[in-house]
């Protein structure tokens, strides 16, 4: 009832102010046959400046008046769901039709906007995720869209280090934490972040599961992890456990969220974990991965940590040399090699 299905509908409701000087607002402008008559942002660095033909203003009602606006079209992110709200009443109640995201203006979750909207006499439909077309060719759907956390920005103080891996358990949370506790026994703050369920045991700070979240919030995820932990200790060093891997073969579906949690650490070192024949995953191999991380960030393979949990006997670490990395059986040898490799490469770099 509320949907917007094609842009002829779309049409039908200029012209527009639109709401939002960002990438949603760019997009809904360059829709064929749309008509903008002015922008609107909350952002003072944008006012007053020229975006996508028109300057942005920082007041919708006085763009109403100005203006010949049908329609108010609300293109804000996730996170700006109470500036949405208040554009929408401010719409409706001058008598504008309104189309919005469901990204920041669900209008099943308004009721409220609703009754007002028809008490108004005006239009109110969305653009939204057409889970509809998922539940057609899958047979299922989420109840609503699963991107729910705000994008955010932010910059470390500290050095970050990513632990990843050429497949699922491969060491990557045993690495993590056995770094962690090399560290403190040399007396350095560090900050120790599991992106898995089980990553419970000391002396991690804090855990969560990545892949219980969408795709879309894994970075915001990991830098408010970031962030926290920051506020918390002030560590030099943030060891980031990863999830999967990037190159892993048949089990495809877990590989954007390693790259989501990569994304979201944005590491300047990286440890690349293996275990050789793996009795139930099937990764492509040590060279396949570190090509594929540092194609994905900007950040620099430094040493492997190896798993010889299911290795032949006559699979030693000296197989590995061919890599020209560090290497360490983690499991016998723990942490210490990989971090004096860490150190000095952050080290050099910082210098």
């Amino acid at each position: 009832m509320y949907t917007i299905r094609s842009v002829k509908e779309l049409q039908e409701l200029n012209p527009y102010i639109i709401i939002g000087c960002g990438g949603g607002g760019e997009k809904f402008s360059n829709f064929e046959g749309i008509r903008a008559v002015g922008f609107v942002d909350n952002d003072e660095q944008k006012q007053k400046k020229s975006f996508c033909g028109s300057n942005v203003s920082p007041d919708l009602l006085s763009l109403i008046k100005s203006t010949d606006a049908k329609t108010v079209a609300i293109m804000l992110p996730i996170g700006a769901e109470g500036t949405a709200l208040m554009y929408a009443v401010q719409a409706i109640s001058t008598g504008k039709n309104v189309v919005s995201s469901f990204r920041s203006l669900p209008l099943m979750e308004n009721p409220s906007l609703l009754k007002l909207a028809k008490d108004k006499n005006v239009i109110l439909k969305e653009i939204n995720p057409r889970l509809d077309i998922i539940e057609k060719i899958f047979g299922i759907r989420p109840e609503k869209c699963c991107e729910i956390l705000p994008k955010i920005s932010y910059k470390p103080k500290a050095s970050i280090v990513f632990v990843g891996g050429t497949s699922q358990e491969c060491g990557k949370r045993t690495t993590t934490r056995l770094l962690g506790k090399e560290a403190i026994k040399r007396g350095i703050n560090v900050g120790i972040i599991s992106t898995d369920e089980m990553g419970i045991e000391k002396p991690t700070d804090m855990n969560f599961r990545a892949g219980s979240l969408s795709a879309m919030d894994i970075s915001s995820a990991i830098l408010q992890a970031i962030k926290t932990v920051e506020e918390k200790k002030s560590p030099e060093i943030i060891f980031i456990e990863g999830q999967s891997s990037l190159t892993e073969v048949k089990n495809p579906h877990p590989r954007g969220l390693s790259a989501s949690i990569l994304i979201g650490a944005a590491p300047d070192a990286t440890i690349v974990c293996h275990r050789p024949n793996h009795p139930y995953r099937y990764p492509r191999g040590i060279d396949h991965e570190i090509k594929a991380i540092e194609a994905v960030e900007p950040t620099k393979v430094i040493a492997l940590s190896i798993n010889l949990i299911n290795a032949d006997d006559n699979i030693t670490l000296d197989d590995f040399s061919k890599y020209n990395l560090p290497v360490a059986d983690i499991k016998n040898m723990g942490a210490k090699i990989l971090l004096d490799s860490i150190l000095d490469y952050l080290n050099n770099k910082n210098n």
